[in-house]
C-alpha cells in the first residue's frame, strides 16, 4: 500500500513535506507513483507567451500566494518546451533554456525567494546583472532574452525594492506594482504578462484537483492489493469507504459548493490547500499517530477497536480529526469553519438525530440518514451516548459533552447526505450560518455564469435591505432605492432626509442592476446614467446580510458590523455622486431657499413624504 503512505505527504503532516513541488516529486519517485498532476488553467496561456512562430514572445511572471502551484507550473512549461528532467532536478533556482532553431533564450527563476538574498544581505553582482537584463528586456520589444519568474505577491515587489536604483529597475518595479494593484495582466509598452494564480476560481481548480485525486492510478493499485474484508484496503476499511464516498456526486457537489462560496467570499484556496483537504478527508482519524492520518498498518487495529466512526469523512472535511490548534492553523479548515457546519442546526434536524428513531413522522429520515449507514451513522457508541444524554445529561457533563460532539459530527454528515429533493423541506443551508447560501449559488452565481438575468423578487429584496440600512427604519420600499441622509452625516444610524429615489427598472437613464464583471465578480450596480455607475461587490456575506435585514428586519449580529460599515460606505459614495450631479444640473435662480424632503414610516412600512423649506 505504498500509495497510501505516499498520499500522506499531501496531508496536514507536521514535517510539511507537502510544501514543495520538489519534495513531492522525490517522494513519488520512491513510492513508484506519479505525483497528483493536472493542467493548471493558466498553462496554455503561459506557453503561448513563448510561442515564436510569426509573433513576438513576451516574458512571464507567475505570482500568487504560497501553494498556488507556481513552481509546478514553471516545471510544466520547462518540460513542454523541451527542457531536460536532469537539469530541472538540480537545486539551482535559476536555469536557462535555448529555444531550438531560434535566437531566443528563456531564463527561468523558478523560486525568487530561494534565489534572492535574504533580508539584510547584499545582492551578488551576477544576480543584479541578470535582473537588470530582465528589466531591460521587458522594456524592449525585440529582446531575445525572455524570462519566466515565479514569486509570491509580496516577495516580487520587495525584491525589486532592495535592488540598486538603476532607471530600468525602477521602471520595472513601478510596472509590477501597477499590475498587482490594478489586477491587470499586461501594460501597454511592456513586453511582459503577469499571471496572478490567486485570481483563478478556486472551484475551477478544485474540479481539476478532485479529478486528478480520485482518478489517480494509485487507488486501483490499492484495490488490486486488497485481500479480504479486514485487509488494509478491504471492504471494511475506512480509507476505502472514505474514498468511495468522496467520489459520490452529492459529496463532491456539496464540497465544491463550499469551495465556491469561499471564493465568492474573497477567501482564496490554493492548490496545496485543496489537495490537503482531499487527503485529510480520506485518511483522517483522530486516534492515529501524531498527524492523525491513517496508515495501512492502522486499519486492522481500527476495525478491531470498533473506532471506524472516528474516521468519518464528513468530520474530516472540516478537520474534525485534528487538534483545535492544528486545525485553526490550516487555511482551508479555517475557512470552512466559518460556515459553522456542525454547530448550526434546526429543531427538526436535531429531533431527527435524537428522537427520530421512535418518531412516526421522523423515523423515515432517521432510517435513511443514520440507521442505514453502518460506517458513520448510528452505531453502538452513538446509541449509548444518546440514551445516556437523554436520561441523565443534567447530572453528567462528560456524557453531555461526548454526545454533543457526536451530534455535531452527525449534523455535518447530514449536510452531505440530504439530497436536493429534501434540501428545501429540511432546510439544508440552515445547517450553516449562511441560510441563503444555496439560493445565492442557484439564483445568483449559476444564473450569472449562464448569462441569465436575476429574478426581480431577489433584486427587490436586496433593495429593501439596502433601504432599511440607508434610512435606519423598517421601510418596505423595494422597487426603488432610497438615497437618504441625516443632513450632516451620511453614516448616521437614522437618516430621514430623502435626497433621491432610483428605480429598480431603467427609468430616465437610471436603474439598479445585478451584473457580473470581467473578473467573474458579482456586482450590485446603481446606474445614474450609462457613464456613471457605482458598484457594491455582492459577495456571500453581503448577500446574506441584506437578505436577512430585508426578511427579518434585525441586523444579524454574528457578522453585522463589517457588513453594516460596508453598506454605509457604499451609501456615502452614492450620495457623493448624487451631490455632484445636483451641483452640475442645478439651474435654480433662488439660492436662498433649501427644500428638504423628510420621510416618515407608517406602521405598514410605507413612506410618507413631507417638505421643509429653509431660507438661508
Amino acid at each position: 500500500m505504498k500509495w497510501i503512505s505516499f498520499l500522506r505527504k499531501y496531508g496536514p503532516i507536521s514535517r510539511n513535506d507537502n510544501m514543495y513541488d520538489e519534495t513531492i516529486r522525490r517522494s513519488a519517485s520512491w513510492a513508484g507513483f506519479e505525483p497528483i498532476n493536472f493542467e493548471h488553467p493558466a498553462e496554455k496561456e503561459v506557453l503561448d507567451c513563448f510561442e515564436i512562430n510569426g509573433r513576438s514572445p513576451v516574458s512571464v511572471i507567475l505570482t500568487g500566494t504560497a501553494g498556488d502551484g507556481k513552481t509546478h507550473l514553471c516545471r510544466q512549461v520547462w518540460s513542454k518546451l523541451g527542457g531536460s528532467d536532469e537539469e530541472w532536478a538540480s537545486d539551482d533556482p535559476y536555469l536557462q533554456y535555448e529555444i531550438p532553431n531560434s535566437e531566443y533564450r528563456i531564463h527561468f527563476i523558478r523560486d525568487l525567494s530561494g534565489w534572492a538574498p535574504q533580508q539584510g544581505l547584499d545582492w551578488e553582482s551576477d544576480k543584479i546583472t541578470l535582473l537588470r537584463l530582465f528589466c531591460t528586456s521587458i522594456l524592449q520589444a525585440d529582446s531575445k532574452d525572455l524570462f519566466l519568474v515565479a514569486a509570491n505577491d509580496g516577495q516580487l515587489v520587495e525584491a525589486w525594492r532592495r535592488l540598486p536604483n538603476f532607471p530600468e529597475i525602477e521602471q520595472a518595479r513601478e510596472s509590477f506594482e501597477s499590475l498587482l494593484v490594478e489586477d491587470k495582466r499586461e501594460l501597454e509598452g511592456i513586453s511582459l504578462k503577469m499571471f496572478n494564480l490567486s485570481r483563478w476560481s478556486s472551484s475551477e481548480i478544485f474540479d481539476r484537483a478532485f479529478d486528478a485525486f480520485v482518478e489517480h492510478p494509485g487507488w486501483q493499485a490499492c484495490y488490486d492489493e486488497s485481500e479480504g474484508d479486514h485487509s488494509a484496503f478491504g471492504t471494511n476499511c475506512p480509507i476505502r469507504k472514505n474514498y468511495e464516498l468522496l467520489k459520490t456526486p452529492i459529496v463532491r457537489e456539496r464540497l465544491r459548493s463550499l469551495i465556491d462560496l469561499c471564493h465568492r467570499n474573497n477567501l482564496h484556496l490554493p492548490i496545496r490547500q485543496l489537495l490537503l483537504l482531499l487527503t485529510n478527508a480520506v485518511l483522517g482519524h483522530s486516534d492515529c499517530n501524531q498527524d492523525r492520518l491513517m496508515r495501512p498498518v492502522d486499519v486492522s487495529r481500527i476495525i478491531e477497536a470498533k473506532t471506524v466512526s472516528k474516521a468519518s469523512i464528513y468530520n474530516n472535511i472540516f478537520g474534525g480529526n485534528l487538534s483545535e490548534n492544528r486545525r485553526s492553523s490550516i487555511t482551508v479548515f479555517d475557512y470552512l469553519e466559518r460556515f459553522q457546519i456542525g454547530y448550526e442546526t434546526t429543531n427538526r434536524i436535531d429531533s431527527i438525530l435524537i428522537f427520530g428513531e421512535d418518531d412516526e413522522q421522523l423515523g423515515g429520515y432517521f432510517d435513511q440518514y443514520l440507521k442505514s449507514d453502518p460506517f458513520y451513522g448510528a452505531d453502538k457508541i452513538y446509541y449509548e451516548s444518546r440514551n445516556q444524554y437523554i436520561e441523565d445529561a443534567e447530572d453528567d457533563t462528560v456524557a453531555t459533552k461526548s454526545f454533543l460532539e457526536l451530534l455535531a459530527s452527525q449534523r455535518r454528515a447530514l449536510f452531505f447526505k440530504i439530497p436536493d429533493s429534501d434540501a428545501e423541506e429540511l432546510k439544508l443551508w440552515d445547517l450553516t450560518v449562511f441560510r441563503y447560501a444555496g439560493e445565492y449559488l442557484k439564483e445568483i452565481v449559476s444564473r450569472m455564469e449562464h448569462e441569465k438575468s436575476i429574478r426581480s423578487s431577489i433584486k427587490h429584496r436586496l433593495i429593501k435591505g439596502l433601504n432599511r440600512i440607508f434610512a435606519g427604519m423598517f421601510v418596505e420600499t423595494e422597487r426603488e432605492l432610497l438615497l437618504t441622509t441625516s443632513g450632516h452625516y451620511s453614516q448616521s444610524k437614522i437618516s430621514r432626509i430623502l435626497k433621491d429615489r432610483i428605480s429598480s427598472q431603467l427609468k430616465n437613464g437610471e436603474q439598479v442592476a445585478i451584473e457580473g464583471d470581467s473578473n467573474g465578480k458579482i456586482l450590485f450596480n446603481v446606474c445614474f446614467d450609462p457613464e456613471t455607475v457605482e458598484s457594491l461587490e455582492l459577495n456571500l456575506v453581503r448577500y446574506e446580510f441584506l437578505s436577512r435585514v430585508a426578511e427579518e428586519g434585525a441586523l444579524p449580529a454574528n457578522f453585522s458590523k463589517e457588513c453594516y460599515e460596508d453598506i454605509l460606505a457604499f451609501k456615502s459614495r452614492l450620495l457623493a455622486v448624487h451631490e455632484l450631479r445636483r451641483q452640475t444640473d442645478d439651474n435654480s435662480d433662488d439660492d436662498d431657499i433649501i427644500t428638504l424632503k423628510l420621510i416618515e414610516v407608517s406602521e405598514q412600512g410605507s413612506l410618507d413624504d413631507g417638505f421643509i423649506e429653509i431660507r438661508t
